[in-house]
């Protein structure tokens, strides 16, 4: 077990005793958007050069104006006095999947080749959930290299419908032939 998922654990089970899991997924969602758009809060989280106790007052400061959580506010300060914020990315996706599995769904991992309609993803999901047996949360990212189809990622099962993976097959077999 990991640092990430040791944290994660935590967190989960004091937001399930606290009966705040809903919320501190919300503190996931606006995690999630400061480590894509952030470069300086990655630079933060990451870098060596800033001491403990700036990591901890910077990350108090950014918790208080994101209006997070008292557990996961803690659990940052916890980490930057540890010198361990820069599993953030890996506890914010452990935690995600602790909570996903104690609702009973899963992730899918969809990436196409341009952006799915609302419609689109609302069959996709209604078909996955078809087939694992459990209600399908879609993570939608958009790879124009796919040139059509989809890549499809539940856990460590793939679906790969794309052109590009059946072109490059069809080349395989060419040189094979060839």
């Amino acid at each position: 077990m990991g640092i990430a998922s040791r944290y994660a654990k935590a967190v989960f089970d004091l937001a399930k005793e606290e009966k705040s899991v809903a919320k501190v997924e919300s503190d996931l969602e606006a995690l999630t958007a400061v480590l894509k758009e952030s470069a300086d809060f990655n630079a933060l989280i990451q870098s060596p050069v800033y001491s403990r106790d700036q990591q901890a007052a910077s990350v108090a400061a950014i918790a208080k104006k994101m209006g997070l959580t008292e557990v996961m506010t803690n659990v940052l300060g916890l980490m930057a006095a540890k010198r361990r914020l820069f599993v953030l990315p890996q506890l914010v996706a452990a935690l995600r999947d602790a909570i996903a599995a104690d609702k009973g769904e899963v992730t899918a991992d969809v990436t196409s080749a341009k952006a799915l309609t609302k419609t689109q993803s609302d069959k996709l999901a209604k078909t996955l959930a078809a087939r694992f047996g459990k209600d399908v949360k879609i993570n939608a990212a958009v790879d124009e290299s796919l040139i059509g189809g989809l890549v499809v990622k539940v856990g460590s099962k793939m679906i790969d419908t794309s052109i590009r993976s059946k072109l490059n097959s069809l080349q395989n077999a060419m040189k094979e032939v060839g």
